[in-house]
Protein backbone atom coordinates (compact mmCIF):
# COMPACT_ATOMS: atom_id res chain seq x y z
CA UNK A 1 0.00 0.00 0.00
CA UNK A 2 1.32 3.36 -0.92
CA UNK A 3 2.22 6.61 1.34
CA UNK A 4 -0.58 8.84 1.83
CA UNK A 5 -1.04 11.58 -0.68
CA UNK A 6 -2.21 15.13 -0.44
CA UNK A 7 -5.52 14.91 -1.78
CA UNK A 8 -7.29 17.83 -3.76
CA UNK A 9 -10.94 19.19 -4.38
CA UNK A 10 -12.04 22.14 -5.30
CA UNK A 11 -12.34 23.29 -2.31
CA UNK A 12 -10.56 21.25 0.19
CA UNK A 13 -6.89 20.42 0.86
CA UNK A 14 -6.52 16.66 2.60
CA UNK A 15 -3.28 16.82 3.91
CA UNK A 16 -1.54 13.45 6.00
CA UNK A 17 -1.85 14.05 9.48
CA UNK A 18 0.96 15.50 11.18
CA UNK A 19 1.61 15.76 14.95
CA UNK A 20 1.86 19.71 14.42
CA UNK A 21 -1.53 19.71 13.65
CA UNK A 22 -2.63 18.78 17.27
CA UNK A 23 -3.09 22.49 18.21
CA UNK A 24 -4.91 23.70 15.32
CA UNK A 25 -6.76 20.25 15.67
CA UNK A 26 -7.77 20.69 19.12
CA UNK A 27 -9.64 24.02 18.13
CA UNK A 28 -12.06 22.57 15.21
CA UNK A 29 -12.43 19.66 17.61
CA UNK A 30 -13.25 21.30 20.99
CA UNK A 31 -17.19 21.00 20.67
CA UNK A 32 -18.48 18.37 23.16
CA UNK A 33 -21.56 18.33 20.77
CA UNK A 34 -19.50 16.72 18.60
CA UNK A 35 -19.02 13.84 21.09
CA UNK A 36 -22.88 13.08 20.87
CA UNK A 37 -23.22 9.97 18.80
CA UNK A 38 -19.42 8.98 19.07
CA UNK A 39 -18.36 9.35 22.53
CA UNK A 40 -15.54 10.84 23.96
CA UNK A 41 -14.90 14.33 25.13
CA UNK A 42 -12.71 17.10 23.34
CA UNK A 43 -9.30 15.89 23.55
CA UNK A 44 -6.45 18.49 24.81
CA UNK A 45 -3.22 19.75 22.39
CA UNK A 46 -1.34 17.22 24.45
CA UNK A 47 -3.54 13.88 24.31
CA UNK A 48 -4.00 14.67 20.57
CA UNK A 49 -0.21 14.90 20.01
CA UNK A 50 0.19 11.47 21.64
CA UNK A 51 -2.59 10.27 19.61
CA UNK A 52 -1.54 11.68 16.10
CA UNK A 53 1.62 10.51 17.45
CA UNK A 54 0.71 6.97 17.65
CA UNK A 55 -1.79 7.10 14.44
CA UNK A 56 1.10 8.47 12.71
CA UNK A 57 3.88 5.26 13.63
CA UNK A 58 1.33 2.97 12.26
CA UNK A 59 -0.42 -0.30 13.62
CA UNK A 60 0.86 -1.97 16.14
CA UNK A 61 1.44 -5.96 16.55
CA UNK A 62 -2.22 -6.04 17.95
CA UNK A 63 -3.27 -4.74 14.68
CA UNK A 64 -1.03 -6.19 12.13
CA UNK A 65 -1.71 -6.19 8.47
CA UNK A 66 -4.02 -3.13 8.68
CA UNK A 67 -2.30 0.31 7.00
CA UNK A 68 -3.58 3.44 8.44
CA UNK A 69 -4.33 7.04 6.52
CA UNK A 70 -4.96 9.79 7.94
CA UNK A 71 -5.62 13.34 7.05
CA UNK A 72 -6.64 16.96 8.50
CA UNK A 73 -9.05 18.42 6.17
CA UNK A 74 -8.52 22.44 5.55
CA UNK A 75 -10.08 24.89 3.34
CA UNK A 76 -8.19 25.50 -0.18
CA UNK A 77 -6.55 28.73 -0.84
CA UNK A 78 -5.56 28.32 -4.05
CA UNK A 79 -1.85 30.56 -4.15
CA UNK A 80 -0.11 30.03 -7.18
CA UNK A 81 -0.35 26.51 -8.89
CA UNK A 82 0.14 24.72 -5.98
CA UNK A 83 -2.69 25.73 -3.52
CA UNK A 84 -2.13 26.03 0.18
CA UNK A 85 -4.36 24.07 2.98
CA UNK A 86 -6.25 26.47 4.65
CA UNK A 87 -8.05 26.84 8.30
CA UNK A 88 -8.61 23.21 8.98
CA UNK A 89 -12.41 21.91 9.47
CA UNK A 90 -11.80 18.44 10.01
CA UNK A 91 -10.15 14.92 9.41
CA UNK A 92 -10.87 12.27 7.63
CA UNK A 93 -9.03 8.61 7.76
CA UNK A 94 -9.10 5.53 6.40
CA UNK A 95 -8.12 1.85 8.08
CA UNK A 96 -6.73 -0.64 5.46
CA UNK A 97 -7.02 -4.50 5.35
CA UNK A 98 -5.01 -5.01 1.99
CA UNK A 99 -4.91 -8.56 2.35
CA UNK A 100 -8.92 -8.37 1.86
CA UNK A 101 -8.69 -5.24 -0.29
CA UNK A 102 -11.08 -3.26 2.55
CA UNK A 103 -11.16 -0.24 4.52
CA UNK A 104 -12.82 1.18 7.77
CA UNK A 105 -13.61 5.15 6.54
CA UNK A 106 -14.14 7.65 9.01
CA UNK A 107 -14.92 11.34 8.99
CA UNK A 108 -15.25 14.31 11.09
CA UNK A 109 -15.61 17.90 10.73
CA UNK A 110 -15.80 20.67 13.55
CA UNK A 111 -19.10 21.92 14.14
CA UNK A 112 -18.17 25.81 12.52
CA UNK A 113 -18.06 23.88 9.17
CA UNK A 114 -20.93 21.63 9.36
CA UNK A 115 -23.61 21.77 6.91
CA UNK A 116 -21.30 23.14 4.01
CA UNK A 117 -20.85 19.36 2.04
CA UNK A 118 -17.13 19.68 3.31
CA UNK A 119 -16.86 16.17 5.14
CA UNK A 120 -19.01 14.79 2.03
CA UNK A 121 -16.43 16.85 -0.73
CA UNK A 122 -13.52 15.12 1.77
CA UNK A 123 -14.71 11.25 2.31
CA UNK A 124 -15.77 11.59 -1.68
CA UNK A 125 -11.81 11.98 -1.97
CA UNK A 126 -10.53 9.54 0.13
CA UNK A 127 -13.11 7.17 -1.05
CA UNK A 128 -11.88 7.86 -4.90
CA UNK A 129 -8.25 7.70 -3.90
CA UNK A 130 -9.02 3.89 -2.20
CA UNK A 131 -11.05 2.82 -4.83
CA UNK A 132 -7.82 3.53 -6.93
CA UNK A 133 -5.38 2.20 -5.06
CA UNK A 134 -7.20 -1.54 -5.40
CA UNK A 135 -9.68 -1.12 -2.51
CA UNK A 136 -12.79 -2.97 -3.29
CA UNK A 137 -14.94 -2.43 -0.30
CA UNK A 138 -15.62 0.85 1.85
CA UNK A 139 -17.07 0.42 5.27
CA UNK A 140 -18.46 2.97 8.03
CA UNK A 141 -19.92 2.60 11.32
CA UNK A 142 -22.15 4.96 11.88
CA UNK A 143 -24.67 5.58 15.01
CA UNK A 144 -28.41 5.18 13.84
CA UNK A 145 -29.25 8.43 14.78
CA UNK A 146 -26.73 10.15 13.01
CA UNK A 147 -28.73 11.48 10.31
CA UNK A 148 -25.62 13.79 8.78
CA UNK A 149 -23.10 11.20 8.83
CA UNK A 150 -25.80 9.16 7.27
CA UNK A 151 -26.41 11.85 4.36
CA UNK A 152 -22.56 11.55 4.04
CA UNK A 153 -22.01 8.23 3.81
CA UNK A 154 -24.95 7.99 1.00
CA UNK A 155 -23.69 10.97 -1.26
CA UNK A 156 -20.33 9.03 -1.62
CA UNK A 157 -22.47 5.20 -2.51
CA UNK A 158 -22.22 3.87 0.73
CA UNK A 159 -25.21 1.75 1.61
CA UNK A 160 -26.75 0.85 5.36
CA UNK A 161 -26.34 -2.96 5.45
CA UNK A 162 -28.90 -3.79 8.21
CA UNK A 163 -25.75 -5.31 9.97
CA UNK A 164 -24.76 -3.76 13.59
CA UNK A 165 -21.57 -3.66 15.24
CA UNK A 166 -20.60 -4.07 18.88
CA UNK A 167 -21.43 -0.60 19.85
CA UNK A 168 -24.90 -0.53 17.71
CA UNK A 169 -23.42 1.28 15.16
CA UNK A 170 -24.86 0.20 11.61
CA UNK A 171 -22.29 -0.50 8.74
CA UNK A 172 -22.56 1.28 5.68
CA UNK A 173 -20.72 -0.37 2.59
CA UNK A 174 -19.76 0.23 -0.97
CA UNK A 175 -19.03 -2.54 -2.97
CA UNK A 176 -16.23 -0.95 -5.80
CA UNK A 177 -15.09 -2.81 -8.56
CA UNK A 178 -13.40 -6.51 -8.61
CA UNK A 179 -10.31 -7.18 -9.77
CA UNK A 180 -11.19 -8.57 -13.04
CA UNK A 181 -12.87 -5.66 -13.97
Amino acid sequence: MTATPRLLTGRLVLDPLRVEDAEEMAVVLADPALYTFIGGEPPSVERLRDRFGRMIAGPGPDDAGEVWHNWTVGLRAASGDEPDGGPAVGTVQATVTPAEATSDVAWVVGTGHQGLGLATEAAAAMAGWLLSTGIHRLVAHIHPEHAASERVAQKIGLLATGTFDDDGEQLWALDGPDEEA
